[in-house]
């Protein structure tokens, strides 16, 4: 009775851990599936840490398959242009987003709408951006890194800064490849801003061409006048010599009819 027993319990309990077994393998390949599903142009570098790299893959622009749940997105070192609206708006968990060393030369104005709470490490170095519009950074709260790029030092970089000012941004990588004084090219945009506000020299300019737009007006007014004026005292002298001329015709007439009437 008492072997019966122990057989029915040995047999119970590796029909038990095979099925547990197989519970495990069931979860395990479930999980596998929905954390890191095949992607197009990506994969999965760590599943547990929600790690999608896309790194080296000669994309032109962000791809639209990449999992919900990520948290770090690697899209560096590709062919990427341009960054349009609402990229990642379905991206609610994502960290640390890498755009490093790509060609991008434009930003929309809502590219990073749906991080502004969860991302705190966005890269941009090593692109062709030139000019950045503040709006695009303004309810991120991440550390943003934009060295080497060839950033155009003007009013509108100034105003980005700005909007930046309260997070951790390398400033001082931010190079002017051109800028609004040539005396400023090459140099750090902090070291430029500490001399000059290109804001005013903006505000300057326009009020340069202003000037110079009234004055030609001005100019082109006053040049008509003086010629309306010359023009009608031209036309009264003439005018004037016609009346002149008026009486002494006037005489040969009657003394040509005097004579006349005498013979």
């Amino acid at each position: 009775m008492t072997n019966l027993l122990l057989n029915l319990l040995w047999r119970h309990s590796v029909a038990m851990w095979l099925l547990l077994q197989s519970l495990v393998l069931i979860t395990f390949c479930f999980n596998s599936a929905t954390t890191c599903p095949k992607l197009e142009s990506c994969y999965c570098q760590d599943p547990d840490k929600h790690i999608i790299r896309c790194s080296r893959m000669k994309l032109k622009e962000v791809p639209k398959d990449i999992p919900n749940n990520t948290r770090v997105l690697f899209l560096d070192y590709n062919e990427i242009t341009s960054v349009p609206n609402d990229a990642f708006k379905d991206l609610h968990h994502l960290v640390e987003l890498n755009l490093s060393n790509n060609l991008i030369h434009k930003l929309e104005t809502h590219a990073f709408r749906g991080l502004n709470e969860s991302l705190t490490v966005l890269s941009l170095s090593n692109n062709k951006l030139q000019t950045v519009k503040g709006e695009v950074f303004n309810k991120l709260k991440a550390d943003i890194t934009l060295s080497n790029n060839p950033w155009l030092c003007d009013c509108t970089l100034q105003n980005m800064i700005k909007e930046l000012s309260v997070k951790t941004v390398a400033s001082n990588d931010i190079i002017c490849a051109s800028a609004a004084q040539e005396e400023f090219v090459g140099k750090p945009f902090l070291e430029a801003a500490h001399k000059v506000n290109f804001c005013n020299i903006h505000k300057k300019t326009t009020d340069v061409a202003m000037l110079v737009t009234m004055f030609g007006w001005f100019t082109m007014v006053i040049s008509y006048l003086v010629y309306y004026v010359r023009q009608n005292q031209e036309d009264a002298r003439r005018h004037l010599e016609y009346l002149k001329s008026l009486p002494s015709k006037q005489s040969k007439s009657e003394a040509s009819s005097t004579i006349s009437t005498v013979v």
